[in-house]
């Protein structure tokens, strides 16, 4: 066998979600993002193109992501359906976390890979980033508001018009337990054969 299949096996059972608010103030340092998107960047990529670009936000970048989400938030959520809780949340996140990466996808000009195929591309990138941070014991939480597809994300990402921002990435060391979970056998979910 070329790998330890039993220790890359035992990596992607035990890589979770854990959230800012369940952050130490341990600080994840520069090398260590470094080597997180080194990972990111093998991930499959139609023809090549390697949609996948990031934002570090670290320190001070933080404050502005912050100010961001919590302006963006209230500019484009009618007021009907604004959330005190969801507010706090994109106040907060940035300034809990250690080290937070806006992930977007890079439109290929051509157009000649699909739209979803990219996206794709750059989900299974970010795939690579979470088992990387829970390699080094890092807690990590992909985050999607709604806000990220929208016109005002691309301007503060500074990215074009057909370019997506796929998620903001929350790092940090957890204060808890690193957690356990399950999921269903194989049995449920797959099918061997289209007859019967």
């Amino acid at each position: 066998m070329k790998y330890n299949l039993s220790e890359i096996t035992a990596l992607i059972k035990d890589r979770r979600t854990i959230y800012p608010e369940q952050f130490s103030s341990r600080k994840v340092q520069r090398e260590q993002v470094e080597t997180i998107l080194n990972a990111a960047i093998w991930a499959p990529t139609h023809g090549n193109t390697q949609p996948w670009r990031f934002q570090v936000f670290m320190e001070g970048d933080k404050e502005l992501l912050s100010d961001f989400l919590a302006e963006t938030y209230l500019k484009v959520t009618p007021k009907e359906k604004q959330n005190d809780q969801k507010l706090a949340k994109m106040i907060n996140r940035p300034k809990l976390a250690s080290v937070v990466i806006g992930v977007w996808m890079k439109r290929d000009e051509t157009g000649k890979i699909s739209e979803l195929e990219e996206i794709e591309a750059v989900s299974c990138a970010i795939q690579n980033m979470h088992l990387t941070a829970t390699a080094y014991g890092i807690g990590a939480f992909w985050s999607t508001p709604r806000l990220i597809d929208s016109a005002e994300m691309n301007a503060f990402l500074k990215i074009g018009e057909k370019d997506k921002c796929i998620g903001l990435f929350y790092l940090g060391y957890p204060a808890i337990e690193w957690p356990k979970s399950h999921r269903k056998p194989i049995e449920y979910l797959t099918r061997w054969s289209l007859e019967g």
